[in-house]
């Protein structure tokens, strides 16, 4: 069962927050301390490690707003159109740089960086660091979950402020943009360190702590989105040259052989369904889930998360009740997000992702007791995480908030990251292989010459892929891909990304929106694709109080903001 002890730290560690309060360090804050009397033992060592964790799992961080950043062709947010500042305006891309939560996911972001790069400093400058394989292992995490948050920056802002150094006082904290480039290079070099001082996982791991497998399953990722589009200043989309693309690639597949080598890593044993009930009830795997973002909710001291409560189907509030017999009731879940129904019939009959990723009912609150509700098509939620699967002890223990875990990296994903990169560098029976072996867990049908055409025919007569030309192999393997991802990750974070990536939101968005039969009625539950606009969205804008408090930034948002 799940371990709790990354969220039970009675300290929070000094970072600056990057705000327009000129004052904020005028005072030391209560929960700061020496930073030079601090990195003494390993035990303080770690603190600081958990304190870099204890940024990522703020709730308002990805135990709940990152969600809003997530939507794209498969999710769109209940049909309440009007503007919120936070997460309506995120998911229907109508944000702007005075959006709340795009401020407050900067914030963290930042945070947990200087935290990172706080505990690397002292890490580093320990006496005792040259001969201590677990100093250099803490070294590791923080690397680690600094280059995560550095990705983060620059998939959602593109070229930002950074620096490796821990902001000790005010001025310290300003810089002005670097190029992405730049932070990819220092994203790699922390995760090349990463994967050579963590050990692989094994069954008595937790992969909420990260280990060699997490490090290198990122790096993969990072690869294929370097190897991607991204927006530039001028407000164009740009890749690198097939060259480079190429060597981005490579380097991917390089990453993959290591987790063959290893041999441990693999789907979960139980399947998928048994997969993501897991996740709801707290359970640990290490063999497929590379790494988890832990929640707990602790009352009147720290916020959980909002998985499976936020992004889950409905559960009614009970009422009438006794707070004796509250136990044996779910709580409630909000079940904000809703998803685009046409996704249902695109999975193919017998493929088991399709009823854990799209929840097709809710529970009403009728005579004292939760009562299961059909829904009709437009009116469906993200299935992946919900109230009914998370344990007793927690189901109902807030409202608001919950122990369930977010998983940011699977065995699955880096399967089909390796397939793309086999394709990409000309070895496309080799995806077909990888892609085939993430089908076959599911139950779906594996692709083959004979039945290409068959499997896609139910897609192709409303959602014929413009956006892809599948006229030769690697074609093909691309427009499969495109689907196969969708079903096997839904709702997991990586979407938007992906598509960003490939040079389509804009053209998905379209698609989807255009043909959606949500958007048939006048008020349009679904507007992204109305809203979106391509050389804009693609990047969130940079928070008007930090162009407003760092001059280094001269005044200048991203393109189109």
């Amino acid at each position: 069962m799940k371990k709790y002890t990354l969220l039970y730290i009675a300290f929070v560690l000094l970072a600056v927050s990057f705000t327009s309060c000129e004052d904020m360090l005028t005072e030391t804050p209560n929960s700061s301390y020496d930073k030079d009397g601090f990195f003494s033992t390993e035990a303080k060592a770690e603190m600081a490690v958990l304190g870099i964790y204890n940024s990522i799992s703020d709730y308002r961080h990805y135990g709940w707003y990152e969600m809003a950043s997530m939507a794209s062709d498969d999710t769109y947010y209940l049909a309440r159109t009007g503007s919120d500042n936070q997460i309506k305006d995120m998911v229907h891309y109508t944000v702007n740089s005075t959006n709340e939560w795009v401020r407050m996911l900067w914030l963290l972001k930042y945070q947990g960086i200087d935290r990172a790069n706080m505990a690397i400093d002292g890490i580093e400058n320990m006496s005792a660091y040259a001969d201590s394989q677990k100093l250099k292992a803490l070294d590791a995490e923080a690397r680690f979950l600094r280059a995560f948050l550095a990705f983060d920056l620059v998939k959602s802002w593109g070229d930002v402020p950074f620096k490796t150094s821990y902001s000790a006082s005010y001025d310290e904290a300003f810089g002005a943009r670097v190029s992405r480039e730049e932070i990819y290079d220092q994203i790699i070099a922390d995760l090349d360190f990463a994967k050579n001082n963590l050990d692989w996982a094994t069954a008595s791991s937790s992969p909420e702590r990260v280990t060699q497998g997490a490090a290198r399953a990122l790096l993969m990722r990072v690869y294929l989105q370097r190897a991607g589009y991204s927006l530039q200043l001028d407000g164009k989309l740009s890749c690198p040259d097939e060259s480079t693309r190429k060597t981005y690639f490579e380097a991917a597949l390089t990453e993959w052989d290591a987790f063959q080598a290893n041999g441990y890593h693999g789907f979960y044993e139980g399947g998928y369904e048994a997969l993501f009930k897991g996740f709801s009830e707290g359970v640990l795997n290490s063999k497929e889930s590379l790494f988890e973002i832990s929640f707990y909710h602790q009352q009147g001291s720290r916020n959980g998360g909002a998985w499976g409560i936020y992004n889950g189907p409905l559960v009614a509030e009970p009422t009438g009740i006794a707070s004796s017999e509250s136990a044996n009731y779910m709580g409630r879940a909000n079940g904000f997000f809703i998803t685009v129904p046409e996704w249902k019939n695109f999975f193919e009959e017998g493929d088991v992702r399709r009823d854990v990723s799209i929840c097709t009912y809710r529970f009403a609150w009728k005579n004292k007791q939760h009562v299961k509700e059909e829904r009709g098509a437009g009116s469906w939620y993200p299935g992946k995480w919900r109230r009914e699967w998370m344990a007793p002890e927690s189901r109902n223990k807030n409202m608001n908030y919950g122990d369930v875990n977010y998983c940011v990296l699977r065995y699955a994903d880096v399967v089909l990251m390796a397939a793309e990169a086999y394709n990409e560098v000309g070895k496309t029976e080799q995806a077909w292989m990888l892609l085939n072996s993430v089908r076959q867990r599911a139950g779906a049908t594996s692709y083959t010459s004979a039945n290409y055409d068959q499997l896609m025919a139910v897609r192709k007569k409303t959602h014929d892929l413009p956006f892809i030309t599948d006229g030769d192999e690697q074609g093909r393997f691309r427009t499969a891909l495109y689907w196969e991802r969708g079903f096997e990750l839904s709702f997991e974070g990586q979407r938007k990304f992906d598509l960003i990536r490939w040079g389509v939101l804009a053209d998905a968005l379209k698609l989807f929106g255009e043909n959606s039969s949500v958007n048939k009625k006048e008020n349009k539950p679904y507007p992204a694709y109305q809203n979106f606009v391509s050389g804009k969205h693609e990047l969130l804008p940079i928070p008007l109080v930090e162009l407003q408090s760092n001059p280094k930034l001269e005044a200048k948002n991203n393109p189109g903001y």
